[in-house]
């Protein structure tokens, strides 16, 4: 018989089971983070981590090198899964804390709980959201609240909704700020003249990034972009990347029938195409209404690139003292913003120096040490 002790439960190294649900399918702004933030908490190792979903997710590679183990109960529905069969298997003995990236819990939890919720848009603007996605978030949160054990959320904004809309979240709120992937850098300048000659526009272009749909309020740039085209034949060209998503088929045909006045429509891009846009862009400009954080404006700081968004949410978080602000109730404000950067390039050089401070706040290392402190409270 061994005369060393056995560890103590406190001792032993802790298994976290993580919903990887937002990674299966097509990822878009949750599954990205939840890539993201997953593969940096596995290759610190304070915890042992195993991603549970209903079906295969993305980027299981990534996942597993960073020493993620992956496990799927199949299911035909996520939120079947999440509600019915998961608390089953976190009650199996082998799990020490649960942790959702996807905004709710089981309604059962069996053990320590976690959650990130992002934004409360499908309380404050249901409009803005799919009928599904409010049916399989909206009613879950009051009672995911009630049995978090801790809970983490993107923004300062997210946490003052969350203790205004829900009260009992408020002794559990924990602000993590996401991080910024590493490849968001600037370019050189031959690449960046290489990229702008890709898209047709050698002297540069306002972008934006994200998906169509109504909350982002992409209607109010196309709206102040043709004014500034009418007024100056010479003012950029506007460059739009990112998926259909719903609620905005009437927009979508307007920005094709503009595509031969100096718009360009992208779609939704690779990874790699995607760095290249921000990198060469000479504006990136997001006009959207409510944002937990907002990770398009953080990525265009962190390649160098003068970043204008609406003064609501989180976006003033996230912009800082290096992002230009404006009210999207006044359309002549974004205009005028848009206007100074364009025709003023030492003052487009300042805020350039400046987006690459802010953005350098923002790091998956911070995040992951964070988180792991959320999950050391939680476990207590």
């Amino acid at each position: 018989m061994s005369d060393l002790a056995s560890p103590s439960p406190a001792e032993r190294a802790k298994t976290v089971a993580v919903d990887l649900r937002a990674l299966v399918g097509t990822p878009t702004g949750i599954g990205f983070f939840t890539r993201s933030l997953l593969a940096r908490l596995g290759e610190r190792g304070a915890h042992a981590y195993l991603g549970v979903s209903q079906a295969s997710p993305a980027y299981r590679e990534d996942l597993e090198a960073a020493g993620v183990r992956l496990e799927q109960q199949r299911a035909p529905l996520g939120l079947w899964w999440q509600q019915l069969r998961l608390p089953r298997r976190l009650a199996a003995g082998d799990i020490d804390l649960f942790w959702s990236p996807l905004m709710t819990l089981p309604t059962r939890m069996p053990i320590p709980g976690v959650v990130t919720i992002h934004d409360l848009t499908t309380l404050l603007l249901p409009e803005t959201h799919r009928l599904k996605n409010r049916l399989t978030t909206r009613p879950f949160l009051a009672r995911t609240v009630e049995v978090a054990t801790r809970i983490a959320v993107d923004s300062q904004s997210t946490a003052r909704d969350l203790r205004e809309r829900l009260p009992g979240s408020a002794d559990k709120l924990h602000v993590v700020y996401p991080g910024i992937d590493g490849d968001f850098v600037p370019a050189a300048d031959e690449e960046v003249a290489a990229t702008r000659r890709s898209v047709g526009c050698p002297s540069g272009y306002l972008l934006y990034v994200g998906t169509v749909e109504p909350r982002k309020n992409l209607s109010l740039l196309l709206d102040v972009w043709q004014e500034l085209r009418r007024d100056d034949e010479s003012f950029p060209p506007l460059v739009v990347a990112g998926a259909y998503g719903w609620g905005s088929r009437a927009l979508v045909r307007r920005i094709e029938r503009l595509e031969g006045s100096g718009l360009h429509y992208l779609g939704r891009l690779g990874r790699r195409r995607l760095v290249e846009l921000f990198q060469a862009a000479t504006v990136f400009v997001y006009p959207s209404l409510y944002e937990g954080f907002g990770l398009p404006p953080a990525e265009a700081m962190a390649c160098g690139i003068p970043t204008v968004v609406s003064d609501r949410s989180s976006l003033p978080e996230v912009a800082g003292d290096a992002g230009v602000l404006f009210d999207p109730d006044r359309p002549a404000q974004l205009a005028e913003r848009l206007r100074r950067i364009v025709g003023d390039p030492g003052f487009a050089a300042e805020l350039s120096e400046r987006s690459k401070r802010q953005a350098a706040r923002f790091s998956w290392d911070k995040a992951a040490s964070e988180m792991e402190e959320v999950f050391a409270l939680a476990l207590r």
